[in-house]
């Protein structure tokens, strides 16, 4: 439910800016279900207006699954409880459940606009929907094709490459915020261009008296900012901060430059990594000089003389999550591994036959399987926490996000977030699930539960 304080302060646009629709499964653990057993969805909208009620509004609902199953059905739209679906799944994998409310016609109904000071996941929302899943025997999804057998060689191979460019790095000084200098910084790199970010230092920081994390970026190319807010965070942990993008560009040029070199990285007809002729070969892929960027950021935070030698933390969502992964598995000096909703988890996976997966997918070629993320994270030697994956996600679909799970040999957990979709955390309180014997908050590793308002 929103809160008396947010209703009282925001002037919605039409009727449905505020309508709500969550769900729940009859567990709270939503990925604990077994082959077969009934799964019971709870669907429940909130925030209704009268002027809604009665008013011959419909839930279109439609489940799909890993099992290839379709079943779809139709309810009247009110407040409170709107239906219960119950449903099976005969395999290892997931059920997805999407709702929308539809007019008489079976048209959406969409919101108008976001009002001022509305809940940040009004701005994601455009129809009134939800989506979400459960889970069934998910501790046996893992890798849906075999890794290549010279996956290890390979890898040797890059790191040898690495090595013969020496690690020369340039920096420039911004400003400093929060007692935190904050640098442009540029490191040489085995490829067509080197490592380019922000790099955040404590001022006057005393030799080896620093944790350090990396930060990796999304999907996209757009010019990247100086982030100064985590200066805050650098002051009061006495950390390094190290930002990079995906790309090698150089910083803080005018616009006509980002534009010219977005194209250089676009082959014709795809996004950049998204194409089946590069990717046919690990050596041509858009990935292989991504992830030895990611390699020889680390290399060079670790070269700092403020750094403590112990604490190195990789973290990042989406392909930010995917490099995440390539940093842990690839750098064993890695302490603590953050990937959130990994995209590169399977990449076989979205192949005839596969998993259920959405539109937005790199087409499948050999090539990728040297950059697939359940491969890396197998080779992690440090904790592994994976903050969020959406049981409503199928941009980074969650039978990958399991197969990245079990594949971790160290210490882990997984929060199972429903409802969310990739770019969407539905509003508290929500069903969430915690899996896993690593608690990231420091306290009793075990596996946790919260269950939503929706009974």
């Amino acid at each position: 439910m929103l809160s008396a304080a947010l209703a009282a302060s925001v002037v919605f646009a039409n009727a449905w800016d505020g309508v709500l629709i969550k769900g729940r499964t009859d567990k709270d653990n939503p990925v604990g279900y077994k082959s077969g057993e009934p799964i019971v969805f709870t669907l429940v909208a909130s925030e209704v207006p009268a002027e809604l009620e009665n008013a011959g509004y419909m839930v279109d609902w439609k489940r799909t699954g890993d099992d290839g199953k379709v079943e779809s059905g139709k309810v009247p739209f009110k407040s409170g409880e709107l239906c219960k679906v119950t449903t099976k799944h005969s395999v290892p994998g997931f059920v997805r459940l999407e709702t929308y409310v539809v007019d008489a016609n079976g048209k959406k109904v969409m919101r108008d606009k976001t009002a001022p000071g509305a809940p940040n996941w009004q701005s994601y929302l455009k129809e009134v929907f939800f989506d979400g899943g459960a889970g069934v025997d998910v501790d046996k999804i893992g890798r849906f094709t075999p890794e290549p057998k010279d996956f290890d060689a390979w890898w040797g191979k890059q790191r040898q490459l690495l090595a013969s460019v020496p690690l020369k790095a340039t920096r420039k000084e911004v400003k400093t915020v929060q007692g935190v200098k904050i640098y442009e910084l540029y490191v040489d790199c085995y490829g067509p261009r080197p490592v380019s970010g922000y790099l955040f230092i404590p001022d006057g920081a005393a030799p080896k008296s620093c944790r350090a994390r990396c930060g990796f970026q999304g999907y996209g190319f757009y010019k990247q900012g100086c982030p100064e807010w985590a200066a805050w965070t650098c002051k009061a942990r006495n950390e390094i901060f190290l930002e990079i993008n995906a790309h090698g560009y150089e910083l803080g040029r005018e616009q006509a430059y980002y534009d010219e070199f977005g194209k250089g990285i676009h082959p014709e007809g795809y996004s950049y990594a998204f194409s089946p002729e590069e990717n046919a070969k690990p050596e041509t892929a858009y990935f292989r000089f991504m992830a030895l960027r990611v390699m020889r950021a680390l290399e060079y935070v670790k070269s700092l003389p403020e750094w403590n030698g112990k604490d190195l933390v990789a973290e990042g969502g989406s392909q930010g999550g995917l490099q995440t992964v390539w940093a842990a598995g690839l750098d064993p000096d890695v302490s603590l591994a953050r990937p959130s909703i990994t995209w590169g988890c399977n990449f076989s996976a979205t192949e005839p036959g596969g998993r259920l997966h959405g539109n937005w997918f790199v087409k499948y070629a050999p090539g990728l399987e040297y950059f697939d993320a359940v491969s890396h994270i197998a080779r992690a030697k440090c904790p592994v926490e994976i903050p969020r994956a959406g049981l409503g996600d199928y941009v980074c679909p969650p039978s990958g996000q399991a197969a990245l799970f079990n594949a971790i040999k160290t210490p882990k957990s997984i929060l199972w977030v429903q409802g969310s979709q990739h770019g969407l955390v539905p509003p508290q309180p929500n069903q969430t699930y915690r899996v896993g014997d690593f608690d990231p908050t420091g306290g009793e590793s075990k596996s946790q539960s919260a269950s939503s308002d929706v009974k």
